[in-house]
């Protein structure tokens, strides 16, 4: 692990119950998981844009479904939403990170059986997420009825509406990212159930508010990018994005206390 990655050796979290003791980064941390990302990415380039590619190609079945549904207002929704699933869709990445970690050819095989492993912990997080995908959806549509397209407004009523929904989408990620910034890597590294994963992510976010804001405004960069692409930057971002993430995990969370899975593939014992 590079010196320059962290500032303080010291361990955060050790007297809170169920939580892993973090470490204390430095602002630049998230670039240097985003340069191990990419180091992923190029080892593992055919299974890193196949991933991409599917992701990319359920994106658009989404939005053509939504815009049939809904129309583009829904579409806002979904977008900016999408912050809210990315976590789970990149369960596959996380483990395609750990497999060139441990010196292995990835396969999507191994990763489709780490997700089985999971499966009770991934329900359990993903209608966590579902419930708060939900709520994001119907609050964009109640901001929306205070700013009708038909009105035709001035420059303050617009500025007014994109303030109270910045505002509100604002919240909801902040609250999803907490949860979600270490909690999978951890449940798919170690034998820890959902809520203490939620817990060390959300910890760990507390205590190093400014490097892990810094992270968030790369993903909001990587997902602006994406959008201004009409979702194909996705193919490699997403799985950068992934790899990074898996990294930072590494970096961050201290949860040796926990036992490691180890139904490794045959080739690695």
């Amino acid at each position: 692990m590079a010196h320059s990655e962290i500032q303080d050796q010291d361990e955060a979290g050790e007297g809170l119950p169920f939580v892993a003791p973090c470490r204390t980064l430095t602002p630049g941390a998230p670039l240097q998981w985003l340069a191990l990302g990419w180091q992923d990415f190029r080892r593992a380039p055919g299974v890193s844009l196949l991933y991409g590619g599917v992701l990319v190609a359920l994106c658009y079945a989404m939005a053509f479904l939504t815009w049939r549904l809904g129309g583009y207002v829904l579409i806002f929704g979904l977008v900016s939403g999408f912050v809210f699933i990315a976590p789970v869709l990149a369960l596959g990445l996380y483990s395609i990170s750990c497999q060139l970690q441990r010196g292995l050819k990835p396969r999507i095989g191994y990763c489709l059986r780490e997700g089985r492993r999971h499966l009770g912990n991934e329900l359990v997080y993903s209608m966590i997420l579902l419930v708060i995908f939900l709520l994001w959806v119907r609050a964009a549509s109640v901001v929306h009825v205070f700013f009708p397209m038909e009105a035709d407004p001035d420059i303050a009523d617009l500025a007014l509406f994109l303030t109270i929904g910045c505002a509100v989408g604002a919240l909801f990620t902040a609250l999803v990212f907490s949860a979600s910034a270490f909690s999978l890597p951890m449940m798919l590294d170690r034998r820890a159930d959902t809520v203490t994963a939620v817990l060390t992510s959300v910890h760990a976010v507390l205590h190093n508010k400014g490097p892990l804001l810094v992270w968030a405004l790369l993903i909001g960069l990587a997902l602006l990018a994406s959008a201004l692409t009409a979702f194909l930057a996705l193919a490699v971002l997403l799985p950068v994005l992934g790899y990074a993430t898996w990294h930072g995990y590494r970096a961050t969370i201290q949860a040796e206390a926990w036992p490691q899975h180890r139904d490794l593939p045959a080739e690695a014992r």
